[in-house]
């Protein structure tokens, strides 16, 4: 219990006074702006992904946290305010569907034909990092946009590194200045971090300092350098982060490293007598590639409660994202941050999540009568896995291609999912028939679903016939074989889809059966796709794609296999 609301500190009402809001609420449905910029960064007209619709906003998280209790009260509003999508960029950890109140309400809200839209987590790379991975929910990771905001980190020896920033401000002198490792100017154990009250100012004053990240909020620690009397701060990514670069409204002349430059940076500190180094501000630039590349922080797969389901399930922009902000908070959201602005540019799985939910809307708006399930089918089989040029999309973490545990589906394609020929469709009762294959008790049931449900003793229920639009496939042991049953719903005209796979495993033998399917307009049509292992793979994960096409549509499906 928190108590009351101190409405000194915050509104007891919908108002924001926390940006965070405004800005996923702006990117879902947001009326075209022109002449929207932060700072003069990412000038341009700035629209939501459903331009025209409404927007209901639901306040469920406060100073203290994000309630359940709030959680599931917003959830029953919406439903009876009659909503079509709900986007909800919140989440933590991930327990089982019945103990979970986010997949506990959206389970009420996809009886009512409401798509619920939520993030991944920002808790990547690590593996199985994952939230909201109930098969009723949309989960979304976050990739890049071809857009950057670079600052440059000149060192006095003469080497250059790529940096970004969005700081707007007094500009640094032109000549360099003298540079010190935070580490060496802090009696503290971490003082390498920056953290509050750890900068020695007798060390800083007049000089740029090199911080590193980790534990504090990046611009917090630029905050620090500043109280201390520091001119300016070079923040540099430790493993942790690689060289992935996340820009910030910096209250002082800043930028951010990737890893390497930052060790080449701090090698620099640690042997030239008397370091010196420049920044330069080089505004935004466009047309970045490879775009997009799956952002480092995006939480991974596999899914920790049930494999089978392949999660995430998409990924869409959210990294560095320019979208509405609140007048009651700074850009830094940090209390010292006195700037005002209607845009702000941050990042997060958090801003991945309301594009989806947008496009969900317009999928809806030109679809009234499909399900939510057939809504999230056409945005996941439309999904694009590689670059115009064939190659592969990138992991921001690795640098090396990306697989279906870090983009899912791929990068949602808002065109092609107009019109996906084919979907995979759900009901309620298929939803529930999963939760009988989970071998759910009757109270675990009743707890998701709110409703007696008694499982069919005579029917053997299995989690490999949810029909999703993805495949996790699970081996027992290193051979053997599982069976995935699926059917599809022709959305089309009249067509005949031929079927065909792919897999990196040489391991794997995978059948479908049959190869070739002819739809009527509207008709349902059923497969099945047996995969035989001869043997475990060395990476303990093998990943393929399965995919339907006419000669013009394709639908795709990714493919995730383990072996336990």
């Amino acid at each position: 219990m928190l108590g009351p609301i101190d409405v000194t500190k915050e509104s007891k009402s919908p108002r924001d006074d926390d940006g965070h809001g405004t800005h996923t609420a702006s990117t879902a449905a947001g009326s075209v702006v022109t002449g929207a910029s932060l700072f003069g960064y990412a000038q341009g007209t700035a629209r939501g992904m459903a331009t025209r619709a409404r927007i209901a906003a639901y306040k469920v998280c406060w100073i203290g946290g994000c309630f359940s209790s709030d959680i599931l009260a917003a959830i029953d509003r919406a439903i009876l305010d009659h909503v079509d999508v709900l986007s909800m960029s919140l989440g933590g950890g991930s327990s089982d569907y019945y103990r979970d109140s986010v997949a506990i309400g959206s389970f009420a809200a996809m009886e009512k034909g409401i798509l619920i839209s939520c993030s991944a987590g920002n808790a990547g790379p690590s593996p199985s990092s994952l939230s909201n991975v109930a098969p009723w929910i949309t989960t979304v990771g976050a990739g890049t946009l071809d857009r950057d905001f670079p600052a440059f980190v000149s060192l006095g020896n003469g080497l250059n590194f790529s940096g970004v920033s969005l700081y707007r401000g007094n500009a640094l002198p032109d000549s360099p200045l003298p540079f010190v490792y935070a580490g060496n100017a802090s009696n503290a154990t971490n003082g390498n971090l920056c953290m509050v009250g750890t900068l020695s100012p007798e060390k800083v004053a007049g000089k740029i300092v090199l911080c590193e990240r980790g534990v504090s909020a990046r611009v917090q620690k630029g905050a620090v350098v500043k109280a201390a009397g520091g001119l300016g701060m070079v923040l540099a990514n430790t493993a942790a982060n690689g060289e992935e670069l996340v820009a910030d409204a910096h209250l002082l002349p800043a930028t951010a490293v990737g890893e390497k430059a930052g060790d080449a940076v701090k090698k620099y500190l640690f042997t030239d007598a008397k370091p010196t180094v420049k920044i330069d501000f080089e505004g935004t630039k466009v047309g970045i590639q490879p775009s997009p590349v799956v952002a480092a922080f995006s939480s991974r797969g596999p899914n920790g409660l049930t494999q089978q389901i392949l999660k995430p399930d998409l990924i869409a922009p959210g990294v560095n994202i320019l979208a509405g902000w609140s007048r009651a908070v700074g850009p830094t959201g940090l209390a010292v941050d006195n700037r005002r602005v209607d845009f702000n540019i941050i990042s997060g799985t958090s801003m991945s999540c309301p594009h989806v939910s947008g496009l969900a809307a317009l999928v809806k708006s030109a679809h009234p009568e499909w399900s939510p399930a057939a809504v999230r089918s056409a945005l996941m089989t439309t999904a694009y896995t590689a670059y115009k040029n064939g190659q592969k999309l990138q992991d921001s973490a690795t640098g090396k291609p990306s697989t279906p545990f870090d983009h899912g589906s791929g990068h949602v394609d808002p065109v092609a999912a107009l019109n996906p020929g084919l979907v995979y469709d759900l009901t309620p009762e298929d939803y529930l028939g999963f939760l009988c294959a989970l071998n759910y008790t009757e109270g675990e049931i009743q707890s998701v679903a709110r409703r007696n449900f008694k499982c069919d003793a005579g029917k053997a229920y299995s989690v490999t016939d949810l029909n999703y639009p993805s495949f996790g496939v699970v081996f027992e042991s290193s051979t053997g074989a599982v069976k995935h049953t699926r059917t599809l719903t022709n959305v089309g005209p009249a067509a005949t889809f031929k079927a065909s796979v792919t897999s990196d495993s040489p391991l794997v033998k995978v059948s479908i059966v049959p190869q070739v399917l002819s739809f009527k307009e509207g008709e349902k049509k059923s497969y099945t796709v047996t995969f035989t292992s001869s043997g475990a793979s060395p990476h303990g994960n093998a990943f393929g794609r399965l995919e339907w096409t006419d000669g013009k549509t394709v639908v795709g499906s990714p493919i995730s296999i383990s072996w336990f």
